[in-house]
């Protein structure tokens, strides 16, 4: 859960990169209007239904609970343990869970694993923890997309990941890390 082993020499982070020009946002800002009008028009939704799916994933759901769970696990060994045994019930001891968070799995980064997480955005995508994705991940050209077409086997996916985050990250791992697809694993059974 740390990056503190030496080996991230970062270059520019696509999270920050404006992806539509002003024009392209207000456009997209009128169709939204227009489909909620014509939403509430046809009674399909309130405007107060709206608001609340708004505020609840403004302020409810999102990467900031993530976070929450990281900064726990740093400061308490204790729940850093149990958050590795058993994630979906530690996550819920911070009052985090629900749909799509009913099979929460986490691994831990050490200076010789590595662990890449090569999300689809399928059913299975933890909203609580991280809310809506990031429009940045889900563009075509980005590093999930490629990982995901590119990884046939276990070998091939600790190549391509080596090769991948250092052109589409700038991050070079040295030889001795291994790199791990935990999402690979099966979810736990309940």
């Amino acid at each position: 859960m740390s990056t503190e082993h030496g080996h991230h020499d970062v270059g520019p982070d696509p999270r920050l990169e404006k992806h539509l020009t002003p024009e392209q946002t207000q456009t997209l800002e009128a169709r939204v209007k227009a489909l909620e009008s014509l939403l509430i028009a046809k009674g399909l939704v309130s405007a107060d239904t709206l608001t609340k799916l708004a505020e609840t994933y403004e302020h409810d759901l999102g990467p900031m609970n993530g976070a929450k769970v990281v900064a726990r696990a740093w400061v308490d060994p204790a729940y850093k343990q149990r958050l590795l045994t058993n994630a979906t019930t530690a996550i819920a001891e911070l009052g985090f869970g629900g749909l799509q968070g009913e099979h929460m799995v986490v691994v831990e980064n050490t200076p010789k694993v590595h662990n890449m997480i090569v999300c689809t955005l399928c059913s299975c995508y933890p909203w609580p923890v991280l809310g809506l994705p990031p429009t940045w991940y889900k563009a075509p050209r980005t590093a999930r997309a490629r990982s995901s077409t590119r990884a046939a086997s276990c070998a091939s996916s600790a190549l391509n990941s080596r090769s991948l985050l250092k052109c589409a990250c700038g991050t070079a791992a040295p030889n001795c890390v291994t790199w791990c697809s935990p999402n690979a694993r099966p979810a736990p059974s309940s």
